[in-house]
């Protein structure tokens, strides 16, 4: 039996709900952090988050608050999931109530714009005595508080992270698997937002499955490139948070990014769609922070550079897709050796 902890989530969007709801429900003092005072205290009241997870009961132990301070003074376990943008902030706040040795978890799936750091970088930045670890995955929040099959991946180079989120967070159906390559880890979470926006494009234009599949590959090959290049684990791609998180993201309405995409495809313009969906894709700022830094190392990136050329230059879908699909051919398997092979001798 593990020892009864006390966990604080922060953050109560869809995933930071569903989260909490598994970890109250294994028998642990949770409580789950939202800023609104009003609405902390209406979930409270009514055992529902309506704005995210609508219909879908919490367990009667989950603690909801908007008391950030003595969440997580008490805390074993600290999550934040909060978007991107927001994450140094909340963790700037939590950083003077943290325990000394607590664990402190990200499950923010983005790249922060000025610095290119990812999450848990900015945790090594702004707290101190504390052990850090990332938990991501092909994970949507609703199928995981539905109670389906789910794995998802809890990255660290301490062991004892690695060992207690899988006691703590597991559950008969969510399941949890160990990775150290924390960096990759979380690049293969923000970088699939990116191609998440592609594919919807792709269906919104009536393309079929060679063509998804095609873009699923290569958007793989350009997330492994990147990657490597920063010092990540090339086969880190190949599991849950590479892959398995690529596939979900890129082929669900589910996924918020996917449907930005899909609307785009339709002809509806970037500022409409995202005021529509409420709700944040990182995938949009993602896309422009990624072709900075792939253009200041010379990586090869061309879909996240036809995708950028769309959502920010306001060039024709139409005529970019047609310029990606008769680009250059490259090297089908980058681990082969990374060689850039051209048809002809068409330079890419």
């Amino acid at each position: 039996m593990t020892k009864s902890l006390t966990v604080a989530v922060l953050g109560g969007g869809s995933f930071g709900t569903a989260i909490a709801n598994i970890i109250a429900a294994n028998g642990h003092r949770t409580l789950l952090w939202m800023r609104d005072e009003d609405r902390a205290e209406k979930c409270q009241f009514e055992r529902e988050n309506p704005e995210y997870l609508p219909g879908y009961r919490l367990n009667d132990h989950l603690e909801i608050t908007a008391d950030l301070v003595s969440s997580v003074a008490e805390a074993d376990v600290v999550t934040i999931s909060v978007p991107s943008k927001s994450f140094r902030e909340v963790a700037r706040l939590a950083a003077p109530h943290t325990r000394s040795n607590a664990i402190v978890l990200s499950t923010t799936k983005g790249i922060e714009g000025d610095s290119f750091l990812l999450m848990s970088q900015i945790l090594e930045q702004e707290l101190s005595n504390v052990r850090i670890g990332v938990l991501s995955g092909p994970n949507f929040a609703k199928e995981i508080i539905q109670n389906q099959f789910t794995g998802s991946v809890i990255a660290s180079e301490d062991d004892s992270v690695i060992q207690c989120i899988e006691k703590v967070f597991a559950s008969n159906t969510f399941r949890i698997y160990a990775n150290h390559d924390r960096y990759g880890v979380e690049l293969g979470g923000a970088l699939k937002n990116i191609y998440a926006i592609v594919t919807g494009m792709a269906a919104a234009l009536g393309c079929g499955g060679n063509t998804q599949a095609m873009l699923l590959t290569r958007s793989l090959a350009e997330m492994t490139r990147l990657a490597t290049a920063l010092g990540a684990n090339g086969m880190t791609f190949l599991g849950l948070a590479g892959v398995g998180d690529l596939i979900l993201t890129c082929t669900s309405d589910l996924s918020r990014n996917y449907r930005v995409g899909y609307a785009i495809g339709k002809g509806e313009a970037l500022e409409t769609v995202l005021a529509d969906i409420g709700q944040v894709a990182e995938g949009v700022n993602t896309v422009k922070i990624v072709k900075q830094k792939a253009d200041s190392m010379g990586i090869y990136m061309p879909l996240v550079s036809g995708l950028y050329e769309v959502l920010f230059e306001n060039k024709d879908i139409l005529q970019v897709v047609t310029g990606l699909m008769t680009g250059a051919m490259t090297s089908d398997v980058d681990m082969q050796g990374g060689v850039q092979w051209t048809n002809n001798s068409n330079q890419t």
